[in-house]
């Protein structure tokens, strides 16, 4: 198996050098920045899975640089503030972040979260042939997902999904016509207990609707249970 590598993005060193000896006692290789230009940097030269990334820093900030990632890239990443409240949380899930962790953070509840984030994102490369995978592909009106390569399609578009936002939808779309709450959805994709579930998953939904260009459409996909939760209708 190659070398998992991460890259921590913030400008307080002793937070970058804690979180660096965990991360590499698990056995990941660790960049590090103390801003978000020397992250980009460091991403357009190294091959990195994973973003560690602190918000409030001088400069460009970890929102913006969120953004300028997910232009060109769809790696796992979790965002770590001193900021707690609600809108902080949904403006960096807003912004393309997959998980959020409020500092001080337990070093071990850090790992744990990153080793989920990976689980997922070494999905996306899995060894399997055109026959099975053709078996693990569902189709729903012009929206048909591939679950062996991560492979999104509307109509004749291809959609780039970060991990969860497939998650989120592959398990939307394996149950038809079944409505998912918000506690039921962020249990099963994020497998912890349910935790500020509504806002996070919400925000999750909201991107996966633009990436689809749900606005543009007369039938949406996702369809809003309102008070209930989210379902797709075959």
């Amino acid at each position: 198996m190659s070398e998992i590598s991460i890259l921590v993005v913030d400008d307080e060193k002793e937070i970058a050098d804690l979180v660096e000896i965990y991360l590499v006692s698990d056995g990941y290789k660790v960049f590090k920045a103390d801003n978000a230009q020397k992250g980009l940097e460091l991403l357009e030269k190294e091959s990195v899975q994973l973003v560690l990334l602190d918000i409030m820093m001088p400069g460009m900030d970890g929102l913006e640089m969120c953004k300028r990632i997910r232009e060109t890239n769809n790696i796992p990443i979790i965002m770590l503030s001193a900021r707690s409240t609600d809108l902080d949380k949904i403006l960096g899930l807003g912004t393309g972040a997959d998980d959020y962790v409020v500092k001080p953070f337990n070093p071990l509840e850090l790992t744990a979260r990153v080793k989920s984030q990976l689980r997922r994102y070494t999905q996306l490369n899995p060894q399997s042939n055109a026959q099975e995978s053709q078996k693990n592909e569902i189709t729903i009106r012009d929206l048909t997902i591939n679950k062996d390569n991560h492979k999104v399609m509307v109509g004749d578009e291809e959609i780039k999904l970060t991990p969860i936002e497939f998650d989120i939808l592959y398990l939307l779309a394996s149950n038809p016509g079944r409505v998912f709450s918000t506690d039921e959805i962020f249990e099963k994709v994020w497998n912890e207990k349910v935790y500020e579930a509504n806002n996070t998953v919400m925000v999750h939904i909201r991107r996966l609707r633009g990436k689809m260009k749900e606005d543009t459409r007369q039938t949406k996909i996702i369809t809003t249970v309102w008070g209930v939760g989210y379902k797709i209708e075959k």
